[in-house]
Order: C-alpha cells, then sequence, then structure tokens
C-alpha cells in the first residue's frame, strides 16, 4: 500500500499543479494547489479508513509533494519540455517519498519548552 500511497502522492501534486497552470494561476498558486490536491485525497483516504491522516505524522509527505509540484512549476516557467518535465517531477516526489520511508527520515519537531524555567 505504501507503493501505491507514494504514487498517488507524486501523480496528485504534479498535475494539480499543471491543471493551475492550464488555468492561468500564477507559479506560488499553482504550487499550493499542488501540494493541496496531492495532501488532500491522503488526508480523505484516511479518515474515510478512520486512520490518522499521515500529514499529521512525522512522516515526510507534504514535502515530498511540494517537491513534485514546484518541480513541475519550475521547469514550465523555465520552458522544458513537458514531455519529460512532468517525469522528472514525478520521479523526485516518489523518490523523497519512498527514500524517507526506507530510511525513516523524518522532519524535525519543535521541542517542548518548559515555561516554569523562565
Amino acid at each position: 500500500m505504501v507503493l501505491f500511497d507514494s504514487i498517488g502522492l507524486s501523480l496528485f501534486a504534479v498535475s494539480g499543479a499543471q491543471k493551475a497552470l492550464l488555468l492561468g494561476h500564477n507559479a506560488e498558486v499553482a504550487v499550493l494547489l499542488g501540494v493541496d490536491t496531492a495532501v488532500g485525497g491522503g488526508v480523505l483516504r484516511d479518515v474515510l479508513l478512520n486512520r490518522v491522516p499521515i500529514i499529521l505524522q512525522r512522516d515526510i509527505y507534504a514535502s515530498a509533494a511540494l517537491v513534485g509540484a514546484a518541480i513541475e512549476v519550475a521547469g514550465e516557467r523555465l520552458g522544458w519540455a513537458s514531455s519529460w518535465r512532468s517525469w522528472v517531477a514525478l520521479s523526485a516526489c516518489f523518490l523523497l517519498r519512498s527514500l524517507s520511508l526506507r530510511y525513516g527520515w523524518n522532519l524535525p519537531r519543535a521541542s517542548k519548552v518548559d515555561v516554569t524555567d523562565r
């Protein structure tokens, strides 16, 4: 299931960014819509399965979607050919997500501060 989740995350991040660009939105909106599309699908799936959404855990999930969507938008702005631009973005998102799961990479957490020490 993790393999298909990574593939779905990559596909939705890149296709969401592409759709926003096709509709004439600027680069920032396209990246945000790509991330929102990818993460929203995962949250919906987890809610329907009565699980804690992956986005609320320490996994690299939204960050991988951000990388994929950003590569898609940057490639479009730089004039890269769409035939391979999307494959690069998909691969980067998929590899980042897969490697983070394989090697246990996590984003840092904020440390708890004891207010009585001040």
